[in-house]
């Protein structure tokens, strides 16, 4: 499972506690909001399904406890989401995870 410390969009480097803490503290009233919570969900697109599950349970209960894959795992399901042609990280992403 992915720990708070773990970074849930790869392109710009945020990690579930800052989405946790920008739920909690701004109050976003949509999914989108979160792209300014440092510009979350705004490169590949990856991580934009985790971020709405996030949004969903901060919103409904206050807490955010998604059941999100392991690091690795989520690293590498990105890796097929992009050579799949699903999106394009910027310069300075996370490099893209060989999905063995």
């Amino acid at each position: 499972m992915m720990d708070l410390d773990s970074e849930i969009c790869l392109c710009f480097h945020v990690t579930r506690r800052k989405v946790m803490n920008f739920i909690r503290i701004e109050k976003p009233k949509r999914p989108g909001q979160l792209s300014e919570c440092f510009g979350a969900g705004t490169g590949c697109g990856w991580c934009r399904p985790f971020l709405e599950k996030l949004f969903e349970e901060g919103v409904s209960n206050g807490e955010t406890v998604a059941d999100l894959p392991s690091p690795e795992d989520y690293a590498k399901q990105r890796g097929k989401y992009v050579r799949e042609g699903g999106g394009t990280p910027p310069p300075g992403a996370t490099p893209v995870a060989d999905d063995e």
